[in-house]
């Protein structure tokens, strides 16, 4: 059997100093925070992945405008791997009526002081490195990303 790691896409969306987020269920049934994100799916690009993530998951149309980074994060202890593709953009286009993900609550505005306040409710440690790399002017082109068919 090939290894390979869960990839995963997340968008950093920024707002008069404010972060989308998400409140959702985690596995074990904990409400936690994290930014709009979820897998890469069959046939899916990068950017078309977390286009449909932020959507699904916030109700908010997203135009991602550069990558803020690739991590590698292994669950401790040796549990399981993601990579994930985090981009920065704009959201537009909201449509409350539509439902949310599964396991959703809501989605919500948070600043990085408010995130950083209560470290025990975020959904891993690359929700404020994520934060934190944006806020430091990580921009990587999305030119970067290629598929090819």
């Amino acid at each position: 059997m090939i290894w390979t790691p869960h990839t995963t896409v997340a968008s950093v969306i920024e707002r008069s100093g404010r972060f989308l987020m998400v409140e959702e269920l985690d596995r074990d049934g904990n409400l936690v925070l994290n930014q709009p994100a979820g897998h890469l799916e069959q046939a899916e690009s990068l950017a078309e992945a977390v286009i449909r993530e932020t959507r699904e998951e916030t109700a908010w149309g997203f135009s991602p405008d550069y990558l803020i980074g690739v991590y590698r994060w292994q669950v401790p202890p040796a549990g399981t791997t993601y990579l994930r593709f985090c981009f920065h953009g704009s959201c537009h286009d909201h449509r409350p009526d539509l439902p949310l993900d599964e396991g959703i609550q809501r989605a919500i505005w948070l600043s990085r002081d408010e995130l950083a306040a209560q470290p025990e409710r975020l959904r891993s440690p690359l929700v404020l490195r994520c934060i934190d790399d944006y806020l430091a002017g990580c921009r990587y082109p999305l030119e970067l990303l290629n598929d090819l068919a």
